[in-house]
């Protein structure tokens, strides 16, 4: 008997310490990940490396960033930004997301340059786990049609692709290993494209309506696109914002609002900015080139 009473009386105690304890408002921030663009590398510390750290002290709470990395190093990592199949580069990422046991509640995604567009794929093909915001810094999502110039120390890289793409962006062997025709968008020849491109025409619902994409890029909470207005790197840079050229020349571009892929809403987009959830933001800078008050002041509430 007497040892019941103190039993209760312990669980009564228990009650109280709890009732009075003080609730935690913070919850762990959700993970990160990053995808760099052409010439980069996952860890490279002057870039990812660096967003990486900018990342982790402005989110803070021990969060977690992934920079992803595509090969078994940091130089096959570069090399395959330029020389391996996007689509084969999708599954990999695919494959180490759904493998990785601090994604699997949700993460937030950031995409810089190419990475924007390939972790829109992502989104479009891999909902598990589910992607919750995606930045998109300077992602050419209606393609380019020029090679300005290439970021990064190997220009002998640089020059093969250059000399690739004047060879012939849409030949077959091109098209399927070289990064960067994968994304090659000819306003010029239009047709050809659309028939062609193994990649951008796919996920921009250019040749068949995959509904599956669309339904899974809703699911975003939001799609933040970032367009650098002093851009020399991307052209048209109007594409980091799903713009382009009209059909038929390559000096006038039409805006995101007046493209097919809106009008018809064939990705989402309209039913994302009706419903607030997509953000067109400028940065009055050149390519991948933002300050670290600016992403604070910018980027800094999708991650939190």
């Amino acid at each position: 008997m007497v040892a019941t009473t103190t039993m209760e009386f312990f669980l009564s105690l228990v009650g109280i310490l709890v009732s009075f304890s003080p609730k935690s408002t913070y919850a762990d921030p959700f993970p990160v990940v990053l995808w760099h663009g052409m010439g980069d590398s996952c860890c490279n510390p002057l870039s990812m490396g660096s967003i990486k750290k900018l990342i982790e002290n402005q989110v803070g709470g021990g969060v977690y960033v992934k920079s992803l990395e595509i090969g078994n190093n940091i130089v096959e990592d570069t090399e395959n930004g330029f020389l391996m199949n996007v689509n084969r580069q999708i599954e990999i990422v695919c494959d180490q997301l759904q493998k990785d046991p601090k994604l699997q509640q949700g993460y937030n995604a950031l995409g810089f340059s190419q990475g924007g567009q390939f972790l829109r794929a992502i989104a479009q093909r891999c909902p598990l786990p589910p992607m919750l915001n995606l930045v998109s810094f300077g992602g050419q999502h209606q393609g380019v049609y020029g090679f300005p110039r290439c970021p990064g120390e190997n220009q002998t890289i640089c020059d093969y692709v250059r000399k690739l793409l004047n060879v012939g962006a849409y030949v077959s062997w091109i098209q399927n290993f070289l990064v960067q025709a994968e994304y090659w968008h000819d306003p010029l020849n239009e047709e050809e494209y659309k028939n062609k491109s193994v990649f951008l025409a796919d996920i921009n619902q250019e040749r068949k309506f995959n509904s599956t994409y669309k339904d899974n890029l809703l699911k975003l909470k939001n799609l933040v696109l970032v367009m650098f207005s002093e851009d020399t790197m991307v052209d048209p840079k109007e594409s980091e914002w799903f713009g382009f050229y009209i059909e038929g020349q390559s000096k006038a571009v039409y805006n995101m609002t007046q493209s097919k892929l809106y009008q018809q809403d064939l990705l989402g987009l309209k039913e994302l900015n009706e419903s607030g959830r997509l953000t067109l933001l400028s940065s009055p800078t050149d390519h991948l080139q933002f300050t670290d008050a600016w992403f604070e002041q910018n980027i800094l509430r999708f991650l939190k």
